[in-house]
């Protein structure tokens, strides 16, 4: 049985003096169908309180040493990808923007140059949602427009590894736009 009866029920509970035990376990099985059980009191729980509680461990999460780094607002994919960076599972890539700002993209060690295209669009979806800017980016243009290189090399084959670029971890690869040609 091992199913708690709230204090407001306990004065209901059968006198077996004048009963038999049929009836006695017949009523304390509808006082325990009666009692809400912790699954029920769970899912009672609003979409809006659950969130909260999940922020709150996300919060205490980022206070680890190994993760003081991220940001408040700090999602799982990037607690993972930071713990998968502590293990050597994966690398981080320095993506070096015309005006100069270096967007820090983690990619797995075995990532190919797709990859690391999806991985800034990522980082760039986070970033607008945590500093309200632009709502839309069209990612179609935006690799149309510019390339990504590394050491004069441009990294046109979205199925090539980055390693077999000679990318490593702590690398910078540069966002340029393409020249248009004549």
């Amino acid at each position: 049985m091992g199913d708690n009866i709230p204090c407001s029920q306990l004065d209901e509970r059968p006198s077996v003096e004048n009963e038999d035990s049929e009836q006695v376990d017949e009523k304390i099985s509808q006082i325990v169908e009666d009692t809400p059980s912790e699954e029920e009191d769970e899912e009672a729980l609003p979409h809006s309180e659950i969130l909260d509680i999940f922020e709150e461990g996300l919060a205490r999460l980022v206070q680890d040493p190994l993760l003081c780094d991220l940001p408040i607002q700090v999602t799982l994919e990037e607690i993972n990808s930071q713990i998968a960076l502590e293990y050597g599972q994966a690398m981080t890539v320095r993506i070096l923007k015309a005006d100069g700002e270096v967007m820090p993209i983690v990619v797995v060690q075995n990532a190919t140059v797709l990859d690391l295209k999806k991985a800034i669009c990522r980082f760039m979806e986070l970033k607008q949602q945590r500093e309200g800017g632009v709502k839309y980016i069209s990612w179609r243009y935006v690799w149309r427009t510019f390339h990504l290189m590394f050491q004069g090399e441009k990294l046109e084959d979205d199925k090539t590894k980055l390693k077999d670029y000679g990318i490593r971890n702590r690398d910078e690869v540069t966002f340029m736009k393409r020249l248009r040609k004549k």
